[in-house]
């Protein structure tokens, strides 16, 4: 169960095949480019691509105020079925994000769906979980239309 009752997703139907939709996103250096609070990621400690284990550092911003980065850790890397990574420290804001993509209708259905492990203290006082939540659900779907724009050719 998530911390705090943080969690969401969202679903949307891409017309390119899974492997396709899985390894734009699964390039995490591409992140900024789907994420409206992920600006830039790149991979560290000698991660090349996407495995079981790999570490990227990721740059985010809340707002023209707020940033921070953090260190994630690849937790399912199966190409064109999903892709999972946990972001935070424990004790501190941890979590897990989730992209799933499965065939339908000669395209793909990409769910993308975060769950908050750990909701720190600081979080809780600057920013409430019911607000955090809707602001993350609001992100996810506009990352997904990204992505469709981006696989789709149209972007």
């Amino acid at each position: 169960m998530a911390a705090e009752g943080i969690e969401g997703q969202a679903t949307i139907q891409i017309q390119a095949p899974p492997e396709k939709v899985y390894a734009m996103l699964s390039d995490v250096t591409r992140m900024g480019e789907w994420s409206p609070e992920c600006v830039k990621a790149e991979c560290v400690g000698g991660a090349t691509g996407p495995a079981v284990g790999a570490r990227f550092k990721g740059h985010n911003k809340l707002n023209w105020l707020i940033r921070w980065s953090s260190t994630p850790t690849v937790k399912v890397a199966d190409p064109g079925k999903e892709f999972t990574f946990e972001t935070g420290k424990p004790g501190k804001e941890q979590t897990r994000w989730t992209y799933r993509f499965a065939p339908k209708d000669g395209g793909t259905e990409l769910t993308e769906s975060f769950e908050a492990l750990t909701y720190g203290a600081f979080q809780k006082l600057t920013n409430k979980p019911e607000t955090r939540t809707a602001k993350l659900t609001g992100d996810i779907q506009q990352t997904l239309e990204r992505i469709k724009q981006a696989a789709e050719g149209s972007a």
